[in-house]
């Protein structure tokens, strides 16, 4: 009862220094920003501790942090060849193929109308299509490797990035596209010099969405079938064992790995599109 008393301590103690954090009148500073949700995720953590130890909740329900952490500290190697099975091998190369594809898709239905008649309801009707009902057949077509789980990451981010690249392409004023008119130039150097520039901004959101869409679709594709090595697998795996220690294990790397690639993308994003609104303090 003790520990359970502590947690709400706890909970009470780093709500109200983060209140005052938030209130304080450097808010807006670097130091500020970090410490709140540092802060906050101290304070899960700590009543996550505390609350499965006062109460005694088995550890096949919820491992306590310190029972996760200590089993991701002894199983790196496996951890980290999961990794690169499932998220670079899988999940980048699947992501990279998706999005380049989709931009591509999305320039041939700028210049030729009449495919935006066509592409988009396909990419639409491919959108909809569950992702435990595809998974099994792209398995079955590309083999039990990193490929199929690619091939997976493809159709999963495919749709969110087309449509995301067609609506930035659209996104310039008349008064800007007579501008271009008036100085003579072309569909390619309006393309590159005023819409696509222009664009920037719905292709990064895209990217941005699609970079945890392609860690799920990597994940979940191999519980279909996977050689012996792969976060999905492992998963599966060890929920079948009641090893929720190593679950939660590869949840963590997969938490991280979804963070950095999308801070990876938003870092990027901030460099290229400078002259955003949306990029100014």
């Amino acid at each position: 009862m003790e520990l359970v008393i502590l947690a709400l301590v706890v909970w009470a103690a780093g709500t109200f220094v983060a209140v005052q954090i938030a209130r304080s009148p450097g808010h807006d500073a670097m130091p500020a920003r970090i410490a709140v949700p540092v802060i906050f995720g101290i304070m899960v953590l700590a009543m996550w501790e505390l609350l499965v130890t006062g109460l005694n909740v088995s550890q096949v329900i919820l491992p306590a942090p310190s029972v996760i952490a200590s089993t991701f500290a002894r199983s790196t190697s496996t951890l980290w060849g999961d990794f690169l099975q499932t998220a670079l091998k899988g999940g980048v190369s699947g992501y990279l193929i998706g999005c380049s594809a989709a931009v591509a898709a999305a320039l041939a239905i700028d210049r030729v109308p009449f495919l935006q008649r066509g592409l988009l309801p396909i990419g639409n009707f491919v959108a909809a299509l569950p992702i435990v009902g595809i998974a099994p057949i792209l398995v079955g077509w590309f083999g039990f490797d990193w490929q199929s789980k690619a091939a997976v990451v493809v159709v999963m981010v495919f749709f969110p990035m087309l449509v995301n690249t067609v609506q930035g392409l659209a996104d310039t004023t008349a008064m800007q596209r007579d501008l271009m008119k008036t100085y003579s130039a072309g569909y390619w150097q309006s393309l590159l010099k005023l819409r696509l520039p222009a664009a920037m901004p719905f292709i990064f959101n895209g990217l941005k969405i699609s970079t945890t869409l392609a860690l799920i679709g990597a994940i979940v594709a191999e519980y279909f079938g996977s050689p012996t090595r792969g976060m999905g697998f492992r998963i599966s795996t060890e929920v079948g064992r009641l090893g929720l220690d190593m679950v939660w294990a590869e949840i963590t790397v997969a938490a991280i790995a979804g963070s950095v690639f999308y801070g990876l993308v938003a870092l990027i994003e901030r460099g290229v599109t400078f002259w955003h609104p949306s990029q100014r303090s």
